[in-house]
């Protein structure tokens, strides 16, 4: 516990240094006389004369207490804003369905580890802004920039092929990415761009969009999925276009990565943690709860007790 005025409590002698330096109350003469025997009965008893004082004393001491304002320091659960707004742009094309990747000693698709990963990513987000973006053959919003984290990891876990069309609209889904970040007034904009296929659909070159974002000051970080890449196998139908991601990044100052297995893509998740420093990795934050209301009530107590106790001398 501590005070957060404690210099306050230089005034508990104040009492004792006035009653010595100003000179006594002048007593006024009485105007009835009254009987000795009569006058003895009306004072108070030798019990309620020493009781006053010290009820009076400590009423003093405890109003100094409270107004130094005593207090105790509590964590919080509560994590501050980061000031970042973060939009997840995941790809929903067709090829999404391949069963190319591992997961828990089972092979999966492609959509069932992007979905672990980036569900546990976000979840973990807590104090950053989260939106989602789904493109396939068109791009919508599927959750808005909301500090609500379970949530866009729930939207993430629910998302289907096909709702969205089968084909890849790379830039569609940035050009809705940037929109709404460009709306934001957050000191850090980012865009996680996550695709496994070529910009087949767009309605303009996917750099074009990243440039735009640029513009806005949105950096974008790329991951490139999948164990083919349009570089070593040209004429694969389900290779990544890693070129064009790497130059979607590198358009907008963000990083790109290669993704080929689950063991990659939880390690992509890591670089992202430590490129945008993860909120809920900063300490509890530390609050003040006030104290001052018990002596306060005691200071209050005392008072009542002697206005009572001079009630019953004079009743």
């Amino acid at each position: 516990m501590s005070l957060a005025w404690p210099w306050l409590l230089l005034l508990l002698p104040l009492p004792l240094v006035l009653r010595r330096l100003l000179p006594p109350l002048a007593v006024p003469r009485p105007a009835l006389m009254v009987p000795a025997h009569l006058w003895q009965a009306a004072r108070p008893t030798g019990g309620a004369r020493v009781r006053g004082p010290w009820l009076a004393g400590l009423a003093w001491a405890a109003l100094v207490v409270a107004l130094a304002g005593p207090r105790i320091e509590i964590a919080s659960d509560v994590i501050p804003a980061s000031g970042r707004d973060i939009v997840m742009v995941i790809d929903l094309s067709g090829s999404m369905l391949k069963e190319d990747f591992v997961l828990d000693d089972r092979p999966v698709t492609r959509l069932d580890a992007v979905k672990r990963t980036a569900s546990a990513f976000v979840a973990a987000r807590r104090g950053d802004r989260i939106g989602l973006v789904i493109f396939g053959e068109r791009a919508y919003f599927a959750a808005p920039l909301t500090f609500d984290v379970e949530a866009v990891a729930r939207a993430i876990e629910e998302a289907q092929i096909g709702i969205s069309g089968r084909g890849t609209a790379i830039s569609d889904g940035l050009g809705l990415a940037t929109k709404r970040l460009s709306r934001s007034d957050a000191p850090s904009r980012v865009i996680v761009l996550l695709s496994d296929g070529v910009d087949t659909s767009g309605t303009v070159p996917a750099v074009d969009a990243a440039r735009l974002a640029d513009g806005h000051g949105i950096r974008i970080h790329s991951i490139a999925l999948g164990p083919e890449d349009l570089e070593n196998q040209p004429r694969s139908r389900d290779a990544v276009d890693v070129a064009t991601l790497r130059a979607v990044a590198a358009a907008a100052g963000g990083e790109s990565f290669r993704v080929r297995d689950t063991a990659d893509l939880q390690a992509v998740a890591q670089s992202l943690d430590a490129l945008e420093p993860n909120p809920s990795d900063r300490p509890p934050m530390r609050l003040w709860q006030p104290l001052w209301v018990w002596p306060a009530a005691v200071a209050a107590l005392c008072l009542a007790l002697i206005a009572g106790g001079r009630r019953g001398w004079t009743g």
